[in-house]
């Protein structure tokens, strides 16, 4: 056996001690302290250590966090001691009888408590041996759980090392998805045709119990622990001491729970978050109340199933009744036929629902859903409505079936399935008008050309006209074309030719973004506009050549490989350089002050357009997102400013002027 150099085995060691906190500041902590440059070389260099000597791998490792290893299966483990589920409740006065009961059983006046939010997620128990993680396993039926170690270790949030090295512990809580995680997997899933995950919680049950863990890995999953196992063990008296010795020992613990005293306190707790449930970026479906002391939760013992120290009160479920009137059917720009349900309007999680998703035409047969069925309605995740099921009790024989359709909607063209294991319908005609209308819409957008004046309704008209038969056509409208349409003047004529001409000079990623190609969104545009520069070496870059980029995974390479390997892509690219569309750009490695950094807008500003300042933002680094959560930076604050402020205010992240916003650049550009 080779000998390994000293300096290189403890290079690696504080390596991985380096990574480690790094992930924890960044993951468990939310506050980095170095930038993803930085980051990403400590990791490169560890990745090129260990390829040398890769007797050096360890599980603990944080190389191993990426996954790739593919299980036949996975083996049961018995529990150390039985993870129980709670007893629930939605009803106030059952709270008031719980405390009661544990009152009169503990023989005291008042009784302490932590309330904790109820994250919807799936329980894990965690296992440690002398700070490493040893073994991720599922609640099961609370006596036996499967091993899930492999994909455990890609959770970020999770410490494969705990950061005081001598505790072997045993932790339980939850992982869960959020919900801007929770949209983007299905909005992929849509575009490939696959079935929809109802919600968060399934997704992350449907993710976790994945053979192969580099998919897990591509989720982004992350996790609460709320739970030690022998807390007396550690000198642990009370729940509350539980949560700060695991902050302490490096796990995410959710920030806000509550020490209460008395009932009273635990119903205040409940109403403040039923309030403001919507604006945490994960769900929960209520609170978690357990009574503080250990000594007093031993004294009251548990059933066969659940404690008796702790109940779940749950919020009410955000569902509603209504009627179906009628199902129309939506085609996506990648062909796919997705069923619209058209209801009676109906109030859901403070808004008016008038359309829900049906999925695909499996769904709607799985579910017997018929046209004109009352319907239970819910926001799947609190984003997406969707028709849960019908009520068949309240059929009264008028009601009509729903038959796949054999043609499409809208050309009339063939409707059948590109593989064997796809849910979705495709309309099979490449030349379907509703595709090359999804597409120009894409086209337009503000994340790509940022066509002005270029919507829905005109669309529709083009193409439906045969003025515009594919996206570069747009470059080839004159007055002509447009004046004869419907609310389209000579001055509106005018200022959309005007606007079609500005975006001829649009960065490249915006190109990209706009070519529509499957699985490239804005973000991944500009990390393939950065790394090629031009569209011509794009279009000729191999698998090999994309595989090797940071954040290119293999179905994003295929998928680009694939796109502009087809005659038509080519034509349109032609069509669009004849047409004077800028092609390339310099690659230039600019500052990046604002990396790391986070940002929402609200409200009008005065020196930019809400697009302007986005793109200003991304330019230098920053992320923009459309929604405040707690991982929110900034909230740059303009003239009359919608919801956003008052969200922004409740979670206490920093509001700037647009001047302050200028500041701040300025003294990040100098490293202030």
């Amino acid at each position: 056996m080779r000998k390994i150099p000293e300096k290189v085995i403890e290079e690696v060691e504080k390596l991985r001690e380096e990574i480690e906190y790094h992930n924890y500041r960044y993951y468990v902590l939310n506050d980095p302290v170095i930038t993803d440059e930085e980051f990403d070389k400590l990791m490169k260099r560890l990745i090129d250590l260990e390829k040398k000597y890769p007797e050096l791998v360890t599980p603990d490792s944080p190389t191993q966090r990426v996954g790739g290893k593919v299980l036949d299966g996975f083996k049961t483990v018995r529990h150390s001691e039985r993870m129980l589920s709670l007893d629930n409740t939605y009803s106030e006065e059952e709270v008031r009888k719980f405390d009661e009961r544990i009152r009169k059983n503990l023989k005291l006046e008042i009784v302490e408590y932590t309330t904790e939010l109820k994250i919807d997620g799936v329980a894990v128990a965690l296992r440690y041996e002398d700070g490493k993680l040893v073994m991720g396993i599922t609640r099961g039926d609370g006596i036996v759980g499967e091993d899930i170690t492999q994909n455990v270790k890609t959770v970020r949030s999770i410490p494969l090392r705990l950061r005081k090295n001598n505790i072997s512990v045993e932790v339980r809580g939850e992982i869960y998805m959020s919900k801007e995680e929770f949209k983007r997997i299905n909005d992929e899933r849509m575009e490939e045709g696959l079935p929809l995950f109802a919600n968060p919680r399934n997704a992350t049950a449907g993710t976790l119990r994945q053979l192969d863990s580099s998919v897990v890995a591509k989720r982004k999953l992350d996790s609460f622990m709320y739970y030690v196992v022998n807390p007396g063990r550690y000198g642990l008296r009370k729940q509350s001491e539980a949560l700060e010795f695991l902050k302490e020992i490096g796990f995410k613990v959710n920030p806000n729970y509550e020490v209460v005293e008395g009932v009273d306190g635990i119903v205040n707790y409940w109403r403040k978050w039923l309030n403001l449930r919507n604006s945490l970026e994960y769900n929960i479906d209520g609170i978690v109340i357990k009574v503080n002391d250990f000594e007093y939760q031993k004294m009251l013992g548990e059933t066969a199933k659940s404690p008796r120290w702790a109940i779940a009160f749950k919020f009410p479920a955000e569902q509603a009744r209504t009627v179906l009137k009628d199902i129309t059917i939506q085609v996506g720009r990648t062909g796919v036929l997705t069923p619209v349900a058209e209801l009676e309007p109906v109030q859901l999680a403070g808004t008016t629902v008038k359309r829900a998703s049906l999925h695909n035409f499996d769904y709607i047969r799985d579910k017997d859903i018929r046209i004109g069925d009352t319907v239970i309605v819910e926001k799947a995740g609190d984003i997406i409505p969707q028709v849960v099921k019908p009520i068949v009790e309240y059929r009264d024989g008028d009601e009509k079936e729903v038959s796949p359709p054999d043609k499409c909607p809208v050309c009339g063209g063939p409707v059948g399935k590109l593989k064997e294991e796809e849910v979705a319908l495709r309309c099979l005609n490449p030349h379907c008008p509703a595709k090359l209308k999804r597409a120009l819409e894409v086209f337009a957008s503000r994340d790509a050309m940022d066509i002005d004046g270029l919507g829905e309704k005109l669309i529709d008209q083009l193409v439906d006209l045969g003025i515009v038969k594919d996206v570069a056509d747009i470059y080839y409208l004159t007055p002509f074309d447009l004046i004869p349409l419907e609310r389209m003047g000579p001055k509106a004529a005018a200022n959309l030719l005007e606007s079609i001409e500005k975006s001829k000079n649009a960065p490249l990623h915006k190109l990209i973004t706009a070519l529509g190609i499957p699985m490239v969104g804005s973000k991944t545009a500009r990390i393939l506009a950065e790394r090629f520069g031009s569209i011509d070496r794009l279009a000729s870059a191999t698998m090999d050549e994309l595989l090797s980029i940071e954040g290119i995974g293999e179905e994003i390479a295929r998928s680009v490989v694939e796109y502009f390997s087809l005659p038509k892509t080519k034509e349109i690219i032609e069509k669009l350089r004849r047409a004077g569309v800028k092609m390339e750009e310099k690659i230039e490695k600019k500052p990046k002050p604002l990396k790391g950094l986070k940002f929402v807008i609200t409200g009008t500003l005065k020196n930019y357009t809400r697009n302007e300042i986005e793109e200003r933002i991304r330019e230098l680094g920053g992320e923009v997102s459309s929604s405040v959560s707690k991982k929110t930076d900034y909230l740059i604050l303009g003239e009359n400013p919608g919801s956003k402020y008052q969200k922004a205010l409740n979670l206490g992240v920093k509001i700037i002027s647009e001047e302050e916003f200028e500041k701040l650049v300025e003294s990040k550009m100098k490293g202030e």
